[in-house]
């Protein structure tokens, strides 16, 4: 889908921040609130805009602790669908976050979260190990998210200059 540059420049502001209000965008796209919403409307309704969502920091979130895991799958395409039928199976399992074609020694990567480590385990032994076009799996669990969509969750001293004294 071609995009106009304006409709280009709202989206850029809404992956910025997805919070910012009509009236904003407005202000910084240099266009009516009315035009803002228009363009908003049309490209949720071509789904380009497919959903607004928050950045959580659940690890401050007393109970919330969880555990994520990248998923590195092998496959065996299926002639006619390729990897888009077992893609497919595996985006619709609730602890599927995230399904990503991949290039390399792994055809998908799979983002899970799951309440313990024996969850994610049990997650791919009883789930997506069994699936007929899954051919292996490797299972990488994060232990610190530094940085997520280009937004930072942790920021120390931003001064990070050495003192020097005379």
């Amino acid at each position: 889908m071609k995009l106009t540059e304006k409709e280009t420049e709202i989206l850029e502001i809404l992956d910025e921040n997805s919070r910012a209000d009509l009236e904003t965008i407005a202000k910084m796209a240099g266009i009516p609130v009315n035009e803002v919403k228009t363009i908003i409307d049309k490209l949720e309704k071509e789904k380009v805009i497919i959903d607004y969502s928050a950045m959580i920091d659940w690890r401050k979130v007393d109970g919330h602790e969880g555990v994520t895991a990248m998923i590195d799958v092998k496959v065996t395409p299926k002639r006619g669908v390729g990897f888009d039928e077992v893609a497919e199976r595996i985006y619709r399992f609730q602890e599927v976050e995230s399904v990503y074609l991949m290039s390399g020694v792994y055809d998908l990567s799979v983002v899970i979260r799951g309440n313990s480590m024996s969850d994610v385990a049990r997650f791919v032994s009883d789930k997506l190990s069994t699936l007929d076009s899954v051919v292996s799996t490797t299972t990488h669990f994060i232990l610190k998210k530094y940085k997520h969509d280009g937004k930072v969750f942790e920021t120390g001293d931003d001064d990070k200059r050495i003192v020097v004294s005379p």
